[in-house]
Parts: structure tokens; sequence; C-alpha cells
């Protein structure tokens, strides 16, 4: 039984709509996120989960029991629903043992003891259960705040933006330590976040969000290797679109060569069965889809590079004025203006029309 379900969730405020026909399901014990730009409705959807908006249609879910609907509303404290929020929100005047242990109302004070120095061990801050919160770092309030959430065992756990006020390292190290503490302790959990990197790190399943819809629910993977439409291949990782031209069902050319793959069939209003031959196609190319070679014959300007210690992120000049970016070992260090050798190494093809 799946332990999130929404169906057609629908949400405005005024004549405003923010969320428009929200659906997916997160099986129990997986980790989803939403993301997206700021506005785009991520964190309204996460108000209604918890139980802090009404929703104008559809259907909420959590392991089967219906928490929200038109006309129904669950309180959010019956719902068991953990939530991390953005600033943390730990109690200032209250210790690391009593910020964790302030949501066990039931059980004897022994097993509520047992449960905070399980999670005390589990978020690795056995030597600071004494301290206060102004006494910790930022990652170390963070999982504070995890392991609060964690305490009274709810169905699932909420996280908005919740690395945002962190910097990039700790981010990236922090996000990581949460999947795990997470996934030991098979809680179900649903973040909100317009950082990729975060939803990558950290979640089963992601769906992408743009004016308040999921423009693609999908593995990380498939979000990066096989968006669903023009916004998805733009807002996730880098790439660039090259013209290319269909030869048949299962290959296009562009002007790096040709690609191997199935051609989608929504490549023009008609579908590209109609066209099977010279229909022209927008083909979707990462930047480690483009490969330095010496002794390629194809050459390309560098027009730019970012270094990024182990690699530069090339800006090429190819010989019809088209861009490309790639990828290449920083050991080629090579000047702006210089020609390279280039060739192209995608194995699978994204085209749009």
């Amino acid at each position: 039984m799946a332990e999130l379900l929404l169906d057609a969730v629908s949400q405005s405020y005024g004549t405003r709509q923010i969320i428009a026909d929200l659906s997916f399901t997160l099986a129990s014990g997986e980790i989803g996120c939403l993301l997206g730009p700021s506005g785009c409705g991520k964190t309204t959807a996460l108000r209604c989960i918890s139980g802090f908006e009404p929703i104008q249609s559809g259907e909420i879910r959590i392991d089967a029991e219906v928490v929200s609907r038109p006309g129904v509303m669950q309180a959010a404290e019956k719902r068991r629903v953990g939530m991390v929020f953005q600033d943390y929100a730990l109690f200032p005047h209250l210790t690391v043992t009593q910020n964790i242990s302030f949501g066990l109302h039931k059980g004897s004070s022994q097993s509520n003891q047992a449960r905070v120095t399980e999670l005390l061990q589990l978020v690795g801050l056995e030597q600071h259960a004494h301290q206060f919160p102004h006494q910790l770092s930022g990652g170390q309030q963070q999982r504070v705040a995890l392991a609060r959430a964690l305490a009274p065992r709810p169905r699932l756990i909420l996280m908005d933006e919740p690395f945002s006020n962190l910097d990039v390292e700790l981010r990236e190290r922090l996000s990581i330590e949460v999947r795990n503490i997470l996934k030991r302790e098979a809680t179900t959990a649903l973040i909100v976040t317009h950082d990729q990197n975060e939803a990558f790190s950290l979640a089963d399943w992601v769906g992408v969000m743009h004016q308040g819809r999921i423009q693609q629910w999908d593995t990380p993977y498939n979000l990066y290797h096989k968006p669903a439409n023009r916004f998805v291949a733009d807002f996730v990782g880098q790439g660039t679109l090259l013209t290319g031209q269909v030869i048949n069902a299962h290959q296009v050319r562009t002007e790096l060569g040709e690609l191997d793959g199935s051609i989608p069939l929504d490549c023009n209003p008609q579908g590209c069965h109609d066209c099977a031959r010279d229909c022209h196609v927008d083909v979707l190319l990462r930047p480690d889809d483009i490969v330095h070679d010496d002794d390629s014959p194809l050459q390309a300007e560098v027009e730019n590079k970012a270094f990024r210690g182990a690699e530069f992120l090339y800006t090429l000049k190819l010989p019809s004025g088209q861009r490309a970016l790639s990828l290449v070992p920083s050991h080629h260090n090579h000047a702006i203006g210089e020609r390279i050798g280039i060739k192209l190494a995608a194995d699978h093809v994204v085209v749009f029309r």
C-alpha cells in the first residue's frame, strides 16, 4: 500500500491557481522530492499534505487513509506527519535532548529516553546532548530538527528547503547523511527544494514542477538523461540543443554525427511517423555527450571555459556557428580561441520538435 498518494490535487489563492492536478505516489520507505523554481507551487503542495492548507479538488491519502479532499480536512496533528522547517524551528531555551523529546507525549519516561538516546546516536550528536541550539553549527541544528521530527515515529516526514541556510559543501554532505538516516529509520519522506543536487542525492523519485504542475515524476537518472519536455531538459542539468534531422525511426543526424536510438513520435504536431525522413528536430546533448579527442577530424573553437578542478567545462563553437558544452579533464587546458578535436559519445537520443 502506498504511504503517500496525491490524486489530481489542486489549490488556489483567490483567483490564482497555485497547484493544478498534482498526482504522484510515494511507496512506504521511499524518499520523494518536489523540485522546481521559486513560485512553482512546491511549498503549497507540502502545506496541503501536512494539513496546513485545504485543497479545492482531488484527494490526498496517507496509508490508504483519506486526509484531504474537498470538504474533508483531517487536522494536522492527527496525520502523524513530521515536519522539518527551513529555519529548523528549534526551541532556543531547550537542550538538544529536550528538543528531540518534545514531541514524545506517549509512552513511559524510560521508553522515551531510550528513543532519544537512539536518535542521538542515529544523527551523531551524542556528545552534544546537553548543549543548546545556539552552541551548535547549522548542520548540527538541522540534524536535531530531523531527530525531533523522527522521534514520535511519524508515518511521513516532510522537509521544506532543509539545507538552504547552509554552505554548498555542508549542504552536499548533509544531504547524503539525511538520506542514510531516513533509510535506516525506513521513513517515508517528501522534500521540497529548488536545488537539483539536493534532489538527486536525497531522493528515490523526483517531481519537476513548473507553474503548479508536475512536468515529470521520475528517477534522477531519467530526469537527466530522458527529460520529458524542454522545461525539464533545461531545468535539470546543463546541456545544449543542436539542430538535427531524422533519418528514420531509429536514427537522427546532427552536425557532430549520427545518433542511434528510438526517436519519439511527437517531434511535430502530426508525429514523426508522418515525416520519418527529413523531419527537423532539436537534439539534447549534455556536456558529457561530447568528448575531447585530439585525433578527431571534427574541430570546434573554444569560446569560453570554466575550471572545475578535475574538469573544464568548455563552451565550444561548432563549424556551423552552433554552440555546445563539453566536459574535458583539466589536464587538457586549452586557450580561448584554440580549436580542439571533439567527437560524439552520446549513447541515447533525446529530441524535441
